[in-house]
């Protein structure tokens, strides 16, 4: 967000004044967030500390799965869609209101850290920043906010960001059980695994989207 030209004073305490914050605890803005209503889906991104193992690994994501499948669905928040990427989780959530979100939010993230964190034999935080979040509002918005999850992985491989996609779909995400791709695809092996999700209840997230057309599993977006 740009920052508008502010009158030059001298003296007592200003806004913005002081050393800015660098590394892990620059992040997410602490302003008040934005209401939230039942009808409306949310995108979620939630970022690790740095210098931690990449999480697009086979026992990290094997892992993160475990705990979607317990906190997918608590409190009043929904976790309908997800990304891994090597340092930072993507989720597209419903919840019933603002605190259903937080505290849905809050308990998963509990859960992400302590398995990564009994899996990487260390103690500490694992997220590096509060979350950062954005109400859907539309089914224009609903869209683009599912090519930017389920197409991430591949837009970080065309930038060169040590992620690979090599099947027509990225596994590391939510996208082998989406049912909104204009191609037919088969994933193998999905029998075995317990379903990580909760199934969308907004109409945006179950209809609304589908106005502007199904999605391609080669489509990627630039931002949400």
């Amino acid at each position: 967000m740009p920052l508008l030209p502010f009158p030059a004073q001298h003296g007592g305490r200003r806004a913005g004044a002081g050393r800015k914050p660098k590394g892990d605890v620059a992040g997410v803005r602490h302003t008040a967030r934005a209401p939230l209503a039942n009808r409306f889906p949310v995108l979620v991104t939630m970022k690790l500390r740095q210098r931690l193992p990449a999480l697009r690994r086979r026992e990290a994501y094997a892992a993160l799965r475990d705990t979607f499948v317990a906190g997918k669905e608590r409190f009043g928040f929904r976790l309908v869609h997800y990304a891994v990427l090597n340092d930072h989780l993507h989720f597209v959530a419903e919840a019933a209101d603002r605190t259903a979100l937080q505290r849905g939010l809050k308990g998963l993230a509990v859960r992400v850290a302590r398995r990564l964190n009994t899996l990487w034999g260390r103690r500490g935080s694992v997220f590096a920043d509060r979350y950062h979040d954005r109400v859907l509002a539309s089914p224009r918005e609903v869209r683009n906010a599912l090519v930017y999850v389920l197409g991430n992985g591949r837009k970080h491989a065309a930038a060169g960001r040590m992620v690979a996609v090599p099947q027509a779909i990225d596994t590391y995400t939510s996208a082998p059980w989406f049912d909104g791709f204009r191609e037919h695809i088969t994933v193998r092996g999905l029998d075995g695994i317990e379903r990580p999700l909760a199934d969308a209840r907004t109409w945006l997230l179950r209809v609304g989207w589908r106005r502007h057309g199904l999605i391609g599993v080669n489509e990627t977006a630039a931002s949400a």
